[in-house]
This record gives C-alpha cells, sequence and structure tokens, in this order.
C-alpha cells in the first residue's frame, strides 16, 4: 500500500518529516507493519509512505488495509492525495 501525501504548512524537510513521523511512527505501533518514506524525501511538501503486510487470508489483510487507510486519512497536517494498493499472491 501507499499513500501519497501533501503536506501544506511545511516550509522546510525538518517541518515535513515532524509531520510524517507520527503517521509512520503510529502505523508500526499500531498496526504492527514494515512502513517507510519511499519518495519525494528531498522535497518540502511531499510524502510518499509505503505499507507492506503479509495476512493468511484476503479478508484479513483486506480489513488490516482498510483500518490503515483510515489512520492515515484522519492524521493531522497532511492532505492524502492518493492511496494505491499492489497485491502479491504466493503461487
Amino acid at each position: 500500500m501507499a499513500f501519497d501525501l501533501h503536506v501544506p504548512e511545511s516550509r522546510s524537510l525538518k517541518a515535513k518529516r515532524a509531520a510524517i513521523r507520527p503517521i509512520v511512527d503510529g502505523i508500526r505501533a499500531r498496526f504492527k507493519l514494515s512502513v517507510a518514506e519511499v519518495e519525494f524525501q528531498d522535497q518540502w511538501q511531499r510524502a510518499r509512505i509505503g505499507v507492506a503486510a503479509v495476512a493468511s487470508s484476503a479478508g484479513h489483510l483486506e480489513e488490516m488495509l482498510t483500518r490503515v487507510e483510515r489512520f492515515v486519512a484522519t492524521a493531522d497536517d497532511v492532505e492524502v492525495l492518493e492511496t494505491g494498493i499492489t497485491y502479491l499472491e504466493d503461487e
């Protein structure tokens, strides 16, 4: 899962990271998922966060990703521009 985010009040990389860190740390702590800022590291008002999840069933995975999406959507100081999901299935 990936989130493209806009940080409208950011005037520096430090301010952007201060807005993004609670989201990244919150996903790690609350959902126990791998998460990182994966793109736009050098832009002040733009960020892309990538989240990786593994689940034993599609239903559980969908539920977890829906909860993560709600968490990010309610974050302060950021606007979600786009959300994308890519699935890799065991063959």
